[in-house]
């Protein structure tokens, strides 16, 4: 993430006590009181969006979860670890990368 120092941790009794007092421990409040030309600035000049083009969404298609079969795959360990370093969810992205090589591959072979 491109603005880690604004990431906070709770354990659940902080968690706990926020909610008794009615708190919360997003900033909802912060995102609600900015108009709409706020939130679209903020959103243009979002570093982790920087390279994501405007018009993303012209060649997007949905696509159906469809149930996963468990595997043992072996990988570099390099290469594990840069999956690892980016977050939560790095087996989901391995499998984005290898289902975009499969309709490439698939594209080429017409």
């Amino acid at each position: 993430m491109a603005n880690e120092t604004n990431i906070k941790k709770f354990s659940a009794e902080e968690l706990q006590q926020l909610r008794a007092r009615g708190e919360s421990r997003t900033d909802l409040q912060r995102v609600r009181a900015r108009t709409d030309a706020e939130l679209e600035k903020d959103i243009a000049t979002d570093a982790d969006w920087k390279d994501i083009p405007a018009d993303w969404y012209r060649e997007a298609e949905a696509v159906m979860p469809v149930q996963k079969r468990m595997v043992s795959i072996r990988l570099d360990p390099d290469l594990l670890d840069w999956f690892k370093d980016n977050g939560p969810g790095y087996q989901t992205r391995i499998n984005a990368v290898l289902r975009a090589y499969m309709n490439q591959m698939r594209k080429k072979a017409g």
